[in-house]
């Protein structure tokens, strides 16, 4: 049995975890009895946690307070949280860089040398290789993602891949992060549609519009809609094509922003992705490494024959 200091520190743990705790199963995780966790509860309130007592079946979990209580990290959640406060200081977020590196140098000055050690490993022997992505104003996800908590209309100025802006209002549903580039999905009501847009590319305005009824989501899929949203929709050229390769082989070496991959058997797979440019999509399915056949556009066929016979013309 843990002493009761200990104890109060572990109870403090679990009641941090997003969860209602029954009494019977902090008893269980504490190895003590359920009077001894009604009494621990009672010690916390004191020290100013605000322990809220579920109705219905006695529970347990702690509430928002005036003040901040310490955050208790087992040794996972700690090298987690250093790992990903350091990925964030090179990341495509704008101006968190200072602050995520100030939050890593308090956290590792009260690591524990074991875990100090495996986060400093870690770090020696990784090359970070600054994104081609371009970054996002923290404000500007900020507001997204109130207007998709409080369910508000969203309008906002946005840029597309040519230069021109719109005023655009939706009813926003989703921030997604593709490690690259983040993206709301949101039912576009001027146009009636789901869209995906760049997050990088739109400003909103202040106040947001009305609040709305959530719809369904497009597809069950998110994340898959998300992908076919980014990789062929904005583009003008739509291409199918069979990779001759297994899905497996072809997913590690395509990103999920580049293009979707469909598995057809053992030995080869689909793959639809879309550029603005036939050149580009020739070019870069032709470097993947291994035999692909091209089933649409037509225009892309043609481009591909074209640049095969000047190729072909350019050897002796």
């Amino acid at each position: 049995m843990l002493e009761t200091s200990a104890r109060l520190l572990r109870l403090l743990s679990l009641l941090q975890t997003p969860r209602d705790w029954t009494g019977a199963e902090l008893a269980e995780r504490l190895e003590v009895d359920v009077r001894t966790v009604r009494r621990d509860i009672d010690k916390l309130r004191n020290l100013g946690y605000p322990v809220d007592a579920t109705p219905g079946v006695p529970g347990y979990r702690l509430g928002a307070g005036a003040a901040l209580p310490p955050l208790l990290l087992d040794d996972d959640e700690a090298v987690a949280v250093a790992i990903g406060l350091r990925t964030a200081a090179g990341g495509t977020i704008a101006g968190i860089e200072d602050s995520s590196l100030r939050a890593l140098t308090k956290l590792e000055q009260v690591l524990p040398s074991r875990l100090r050690h495996r986060v400093s490993l870690l770090h020696s022997v990784t090359v970070s290789v600054p994104g081609a992505g371009a970054t996002v104003d923290p404000d500007t996800l900020t507001a997204i993602a109130g207007a998709i908590r409080d369910r508000h209309r969203l309008r906002f100025d946005y840029r597309t891949h040519d230069g021109t802006t719109s005023l655009r209002s939706t009813e926003p549903y989703r921030l997604a992060h593709t490690g690259r580039r983040w993206y709301l999905i949101g039912w576009d009501v001027d146009r009636g549609d789901w869209r995906t847009y760049r997050v990088d590319r739109l400003h909103p305005r202040i106040p947001t519009g009305p609040r709305f009824t959530p719809r369904e989501a497009p597809e069950m899929d998110l994340a898959g809609y998300i992908s076919r949203g980014v990789t062929t929709a904005p583009y003008r050229f739509s291409a199918r094509i069979t990779l001759h390769t297994s899905a497996e082989v072809a997913a590690d070496r395509i990103a999920p922003t580049v293009g979707v991959i469909e598995a057809v058997d053992q030995h080869s797979c689909i793959l639809r992705t879309g550029s603005n440019s036939l050149d580009e999509l020739a070019l870069y399915v032709g470097l993947f490494g291994f035999p692909f056949t091209v089933h649409e556009p037509p225009e892309l066929i043609d481009r591909i024959r074209e640049l095969a016979a000047r190729f072909g013309a350019a050897t002796p």
